[in-house]
């Protein structure tokens, strides 16, 4: 596991994190603080474009809803001793949709970044909510990718993973207001949870598997599209059922809508899909090969 900003000038993604041997519930927490919401830029009339843009979406499409998100801040990466497991905690502050189309799909988003390497300060100004995908393997050793719905906002037409984001809702969170440390300790380890718990949502509500057939959930990292630098948390889980099985139920998937078709693919017709799917999933296809690729080195050291 190693905790990698990788990326070449080529690629249409960043990896801040990557964790190819998969980290587990416990080995997963998180800070949620306002220390860690965006900061607004200081240009007044780009600021002011949020709410243009905003309010233009809306006149276009009235039920528009703006829901709060999660907003990646940054991560830490602690290495595991001789007999302690590696860790990481995610720094979450808390942003909403209406900022995220103002800042990060604003025509003008690169005027929103800061001139820096580190990528937490790059980004400061930007809503960056932080979604979620699952590269979920069948019974059958399949991968299930979706094509998405021509209808959606984001890259209508795209090969994608199942997935959305971690809800703020889901854990009674509205906004910043913590009444002391025990309330905020135990907000952080309800938001912890909220990570795994929200992936399989995502994948129960989009694929129409019932949740107890996924199994093995593991996180393995996070991968950023440098267009609108869009952050996703990537996870890896088993479904025990067999891809057949699979594509029976995926027609009546709660949010079968939000696609227009699920494949069942292989790791060779998976690399040639990779290149047509959004720069944060194809950020999460390296994610996976790089965790297949330890796994293969790990049974040859056995």
């Amino acid at each position: 596991m190693e905790n990698a900003e990788t990326g070449t000038e080529t690629t249409p993604y960043k990896l801040l994190l990557s964790c190819p041997s998969g980290l587990s519930p416990s080995q997963v927490s998180v800070v949620f603080d306002e220390l860690y919401d965006r900061i607004p830029h200081p240009d007044i009339n780009l600021e002011n474009s949020i709410s243009e843009i905003w309010d233009q979406r809306v006149q276009k499409n009235p039920s528009l809803y703006n829901g709060t998100k999660f907003r990646h801040g940054h991560h830490i990466w602690h290495d595991g001793g001789p007999n302690q497991e590696s860790h990481v905690c995610l720094h979450l502050g808390l942003t909403d949709y209406r900022t995220f189309v103002g800042t990060n799909l604003n025509p003008l988003w690169e005027m929103f970044l800061a001139p820096s390497e580190d990528d937490a300060i790059r980004c400061q100004h930007t809503s960056s909510p932080l979604g979620n995908a699952a590269i979920v393997e069948t019974s059958d050793k399949k991968i299930l990718v979706l094509q998405r719905s021509h209808n959606v906002g984001e890259f209508p037409g795209h090969f994608v993973f199942p997935g959305g984001h971690p809800e703020p809702q889901e854990v009674g969170i509205v906004s910043h207001h913590h009444k002391d440390l025990t309330d905020s300790k135990l907000l952080n380890k309800k938001v912890s949870q909220e990570m795994f718990d929200s992936i399989v949502r995502e994948v129960v509500e989009e694929i129409g598997v019932p949740s107890d057939s996924l199994y093995e959930q593991v996180f393995i990292g996070i991968s950023r599209r440098k267009l609108n630098v869009r952050p996703a948390a990537f996870f890896f889980m088993k479904c025990s059922l067999s891809s057949k099985e699979i594509q029976q139920m995926y027609s009546t998937a709660q949010d079968s809508f939000e696609s227009t078709h699920l494949y069942t693919v292989s790791m060779i017709e998976l690399e040639k899909m990779a290149s047509k799917m959004p720069g944060c999933h194809e950020g999460g296809f390296a994610l996976y090969k790089s965790m297949v690729e330890a796994g293969r080195m790990s049974d040859a050291r056995a």
